[in-house]
């Protein structure tokens, strides 16, 4: 049983950058390929990045491709979404998401139904 939390969320201006962490709790932490989400208003989920186990492979949205960066910490059991030059599309709720069984390569990358566990969600608003 893995739980995740997410933090780091704000109200940022556009062109400021915020760094959200996910931390896990639970066995094994090494072994789940873990991706980022986020959820506006009205809009479906979007994936947004995912990092391998070993942090060989990242995978970002075209839409944060050169502003965001994905990496992790095994030993911290936390996975880290550097995120600059931040734009009033980037709002939303970002949710971390983990599971064993999903890959962060191929096809199936960052689809939401292949993750079983999922953090509360933080919330970023980037405004002026």
């Amino acid at each position: 049983q893995v739980q995740l939390v997410e933090s780091g969320g704000s109200l940022v201006q556009p062109g400021g950058s915020l760094r959200l962490s996910c931390a896990a709790s639970g066995p094994a932490f090494e072994d789940y390929v873990i991706s980022w989400f986020r959820q506006a208003p009205g809009k479906e989920r979007e994936g947004v990045s995912c990092i391998s186990t070993s942090a060989h492979s990242t995978h970002y949205a075209d839409s944060v491709k050169g502003r965001f960066n994905i990496s992790r910490d095994n030993a911290k059991s936390t996975v880290y979404l550097q995120m600059n030059n931040l734009k009033p599309e980037d709002t939303a709720v970002y949710y971390c998401a983990a599971d064993p069984g999903a890959v962060c390569v191929g096809t199936r990358i960052l689809t939401p139904s292949d993750y079983y566990y999922w953090g509360q969600g933080t919330q970023v608003t980037v405004s002026s």
